[in-house]
């Protein structure tokens, strides 16, 4: 059974920084993306970065580009968000997400992010 371990999460104020880390383990899977998707409350869950294992190419929503990073480390099959510049629109449960390279996806099971003005 494959799982997604995220931690990270927690209580900033406006401006402040988090680093989100998501794990993949118990898995002999290789992976072709890594992303991170977040969910309001009332709200559907959205896409915030995706990577490209192989290339390392990004995308971002355009709500966070220029403040998040995403980055990977492949040997340890583990992805990161560096979240900069907290807003409290930001705030959400934070998702980590994995799809092998044949085409399984897998989900962690949220961390919150806070954002208090």
């Amino acid at each position: 059974q494959v799982q997604l371990v995220e931690s990270g999460g927690g209580l900033v104020q406006a401006g402040e920084s988090l680093r989100l880390s998501c794990a993949a383990s118990r898995t002999p899977f290789l992976f072709s993306t890594m992303g991170w998707y977040r969910q309001a409350p009332g709200k559907q869950r959205e896409l915030v970065a995706i990577i490209v294992v192989d290339d390392g190419n990004t995308n971002y929503a355009d709500s966070v580009k220029g403040r998040f990073t995403i980055s990977k480390d492949n040997a340890k099959k583990m992805v990161y968000l560096q979240m900069n510049s907290l807003k409290p629109e930001d705030t959400a449960v934070y998702y980590c997400n994995m799809i092998s390279v044949v085409r399984m996806s897998f989900w962690g099971q949220g961390t919150q992010v806070t954002v208090s003005s």
